[in-house]
């Protein structure tokens, strides 16, 4: 995990931490991998004390006009507020959650005898099949142009660039963006982390990232310092059994050792103070 937050006086990132979203900074930060990664790597960015689980932010979205319909896309859903319109525009895509799209961009290299080789970062295939095929679509009409297809709307307040200029593949735009779609998927906790790319191992003689020095250069857009929040780049594998994720573990050992002592409890309570009369007669 690399955080590049920038609280710190001695990061790189320390003089991004003030920026706003229409202010780009950028910062480099080297670092080293002590162990190789065999398999595919999984890069995530992630964010702390965030709370994507509040109920209005949640509730900020319109579906029916993610999944393209043509009415809901120029008269977006009341839920939508205060981030429906603008300017008199209705927005594309509307509601807080659409809003807040996480916009920094991550850039790997390897760092061989003070040279830098570009690592290839694969940003299709991070989504869910059922989203990207299913619950997200891009608006119909004659053509596959999108930017008349999406005309007579505005881009979210925070956004540099409409929707239908996120990426030049056009199955890859709108609202079928992939780093769009995942970003949708709301978090359940405050600190949490979602795919940005993948790493695809090459061939089966060498790891996908050797042990050795890297750099990540970072596009720094995202404001997190005003709510006290923290960012991060994280690289894992996965293996047959899933990727690293201790939460579940530590949640079934607390939840298991709670239920054990609450049974010894309860044990000892109807142990010593149960009713031992097993006669089924009422006194007189």
């Amino acid at each position: 995990q690399i955080d590049y937050t920038g609280t710190e006086p001695s990061s790189p990132c320390n003089k991004c931490l003030n920026v706003s979203w229409d202010s780009p900074c950028t910062c480099t930060i080297n670092f080293t991998l002590e162990h190789s990664f065999e398999s595919n790597v999984f890069m995530y960015y992630g964010l702390s004390n965030f709370y994507q689980n509040h109920r209005r932010y949640v509730k900020s979205r319109d579906d029916s006009q993610l999944n393209g319909d043509n009415s809901s896309l120029l008269n977006p859903s009341k839920e939508c507020e205060p981030y429906r319109t603008n300017e008199d525009k209705p927005i594309a895509p509307c509601g807080a959650i659409a809003n807040s799209m996480f916009n920094d961009t991550l850039e790997l290299y390897r760092i061989d005898n003070d040279t830098r080789t570009p690592i290839t970062l694969i940003k299709k295939g991070i989504a869910w099949w059922t989203d990207k095929n299913v619950k997200f679509r891009n608006p119909t009409g004659d053509g596959n142009n999108l930017t008349a297809l999406f005309q007579g709307t505005t881009k979210p307040v925070n956004w540099p660039k409409p929707v239908y200029m996120l990426d030049s593949e056009p199955d890859n735009n709108g609202f079928i963006n992939e780093d769009f779609i995942v970003w949708m998927r709301t978090a359940a906790l405050p600190t949490f982390r979602k795919l940005y790319r993948l790493i695809e191992r090459k061939n089966n003689f060498q790891p996908t990232l050797q042990a050795g020095k890297y750099s990540l250069d970072i596009a720094y857009n995202y404001p997190v310092h005003s709510f006290d929040g923290r960012k991060r780049m994280i690289l894992s594998t996965i293996s047959w059994m899933g990727g690293k994720n201790p939460f579940l573990g530590i949640a079934y050992i607390t939840v298991g050792s709670i239920c054990f002592f609450l049974g010894v409890v309860l044990l000892f309570i109807h142990h010593k103070y149960g009713n031992r009369n097993t006669s089924a007669d009422i006194p007189n």
